[in-house]
């Protein structure tokens, strides 16, 4: 029996409203804090976290516990059960307010499926101390709970876990099944988030045991993307073939993926290697002969005499970000806040076997404090120059050919500057910037990147680790014949 705080009070309340103090300073603490102000001189003694350490116990011995929540797993015998405490979860959740306002027992009963009920408690803990642990085949489970009973700060939080946790390493791969997982609870920023990941790492997806666990519509949204980030067009050909050959489709999907691959981007010696080696091809060699012929009159051509019988805006024709040497070069810089650099290095003049041999020297200038001209030191009437402030200078990079060339007549070159970080201990695409010869720079580089603090998420060991990818991107000059 507890006894009541007041004469005339009854106990039940007398405990409930001890739960409401405890609940109010430990859960919403910070809050508090700022809604009341201190007095002139005043200290504040913070013991949040014995109050915290209190609410688990509460929880864990059930004392006074008014609420049984019988927790049983789908299709099973199996009951969870924990004594709970109705006003910790009518103030943490809008859904358990319903269902305790409508209860006719002193239990509820709650049915999760299997992997809800084996996390449910975990949840529970959540509502009463604001702090969970979560591992990453718990995540889903928990963001199905707090979906459901709307707990949306914990929902929120687990989101932004598991778009910080994609690069982490597990044993059949997660960040699949999370975009899966997100597109069923219309989660759009999970959703996203693992879509961008997936297409910017697409090389190390191709090696994890969750690639052949992609669903028909997440392959053909990649397959019909241009900022796929990946060594080559070859990879990702060689790549499909085996989530076919493990997945067994449909011929109609086979072939409709198989037209998805920009032939025009592998070179022909590969691409007369497939022909003869692939029994892919061979066996679906009629679905994409006309697409091969394209891309053996795209060889065998100038761009430029392409260009007045042919469409060359189409997608067979258009480059995605290809990491291997012919496209791009890694770019280093160590201490990267100290002075400017410059990086020379060279591409293909474009992927046409007719221009294999030909070669594009690029110049690329990096500052780490770029100034506007209008931001910058002038000189006075005596000749004395006024100093200016330079910490209001933002990093910028320029990336110009070294020379220009008649060849270029038809091509306009995209450039893609990718910014690479060690998340999870594994070196991921974190940030892509691109920008065309006419702007020559990206306007946004790097703009809300703090270089100077050695745990930037944009360095890795205070080095800024950039690729360059150019793209050339080739025009129709004249319309194609009547």
């Amino acid at each position: 029996m507890v006894r009541s705080c007041e004469q005339g009070i009854p106990a039940w309340v007398a405990v409930g409203t001890l739960l409401f103090l405890i609940h109010s300073v430990t859960v919403r603490g910070a809050a508090l804090k700022q809604e009341v102000p201190l007095d002139s001189g005043a200290t504040v003694l913070n013991h949040s976290m014995s109050m915290v350490q209190r609410m688990e116990s509460l929880l864990a011995l059930g004392n006074s516990s008014d609420v049984t929540l019988r927790v049983q797993t789908i299709n099973t015998d199996e009951v969870k059960v924990i004594q709970a405490h109705s006003l910790v979860l009518t103030l943490q959740s809008e859904v358990f307010e319903e269902l305790l306002l409508n209860r006719n027992n002193s239990y509820l009963l709650l049915r999760e499926t299997p992997d809800c009920a084996a996390v449910f408690d975990k949840f529970i803990r959540y509502l009463y101390c604001g702090d969970i642990s979560v591992r990453l085949d718990q995540a889903v489970s928990l963001h199905k709970l707090a979906s459901k009973y709307r707990v949306w700060g914990l929902q929120q939080g687990l989101t932004q876990f598991m778009t910080q946790h994609l690069s982490s390493d597990s044993p059949t791969g997660h960040v699949i099944g999370w975009y899966n997982y997100a597109l069923q609870m219309g989660d759009m920023v999970l959703r996203d988030s693992c879509l961008q990941y997936l297409s910017w790492n697409l090389s190390s997806v191709f090696q994890s045991a969750e690639w052949s666990s992609i669903s028909e519509d997440l392959l053909f949204s990649l397959l019909q993307r241009s900022d796929l980030i990946l060594q080559s067009e070859l990879e990702l050909y060689e790549a499909l073939e085996a989530w076919i050959s493990q997945n067994q489709p449909v011929s109609s999907t086979v072939e409709s993926a198989l037209k998805a691959v920009r032939y025009g981007m592998i070179p022909p010696h590969h691409l007369f290697r497939l022909q003869k080696q692939s029994p892919l091809m061979q066996k679906h060699y009629e679905s994409i002969r006309d697409l091969l012929y394209l891309a053996f009159q795209f060889h065998s051509a100038s761009p430029i005499q392409l260009a007045k019988f042919f469409d060359v805006n189409c997608s067979i024709f258009t480059p995605r970000n290809y990491l291997s040497t012919s496209w791009g070069s890694p770019w280093v810089i160590n201490n990267p806040t100290r002075d400017d650099r410059s990086f020379s290095f060279q591409t293909q003049l474009g992927p046409s076997g007719h221009d294999s041999s030909k070669r594009v020297t690029w110049n690329a200038l990096f500052s780490p404090r770029w100034l506007p001209l209008s931001a910058r030191s002038t000189y006075t009437e005596l000749g004395a120059m006024q100093p200016t402030r330079t910490d209001g200078g933002r990093p910028r990079i320029i990336v110009t050919p070294a020379t220009s060339s008649p060849d270029f007549a038809g091509v306009s070159f995209q450039k893609t500057v990718m910014v690479m970080a060690r998340q999870q201990g594994k070196i991921v695409v974190r940030h892509v910037y691109n920008f065309h010869q006419s702007t020559e720079e990206a306007g946004d580089f790097l703009v809300d990147a703090d270089l100077q603090r050695r745990a930037s998420e944009y360095l890795i060991d205070s080095s800024l680790y950039l690729h360059i990818v150019i793209k050339p991107l080739y025009h129709t000059l004249l319309v194609a014949r009547k």
